[in-house]
């Protein structure tokens, strides 16, 4: 996570998808970001992923929801076990509101109708804040744990 905070002015952002269409309107809405430079890599599935994992370190990742509930589940495990991403915030761009994506383990989202520089600017930035959320909140469940197990040590 430390490495969003260093490159105010630089974003690393890996799109994944499998449809040129939509990864095309979200990478013009990409170079609409203003004040930093947007670097992209794009993938198709989890072997072009790790290509692209050997030379590029993204700070944010996008993943295309037409990659259906199967890729999704698939792509999402990848990223959140590999030691380059485990802590990069993942967005998932929807075509609606019908599908949940939270049971993914993904907290954000945006429509695609909204893939504007400034909407994905400020998906970029929900979901730095429900990254920082989630790992603060674990940080203080391990806290507490310990202090518990503390406690019910010298009790006993």
């Amino acid at each position: 996570m430390s490495n969003i905070v260093k490159s105010e002015g630089q974003l690393n952002v890996l799109l994944v998808g499998n449809n040129p269409i939509d990864l095309s309107r979200t990478q013009q809405g990409l170079t609409e970001i203003q004040n930093h430079k947007v670097t992209t890599e794009t993938a198709f599935d989890v072997l072009s992923i790790n290509e692209r994992l050997n030379r590029f370190s993204p700070n944010f990742i996008l993943l295309d929801d037409n990659l259906g509930l199967v890729g999704l589940h698939t792509i999402v495990q990848t990223l959140q076990t590999h030691r380059k991403t485990r802590h990069v915030p993942i967005t998932v761009l929807k075509n609606s509101n019908y599908e949940e994506t939270a049971h993914l383990g993904v907290l954000n989202y945006v429509l695609k109708q909204a893939t504007t520089g400034e909407g994905l600017y400020k998906a970029f930035l929900n979901s730095l804040k429900c990254r920082r959320t989630q790992q603060n909140l674990q940080q203080a469940y391990q806290k507490r744990s310990r202090q518990v197990r503390n406690r019910s040590l010298f009790t006993d």
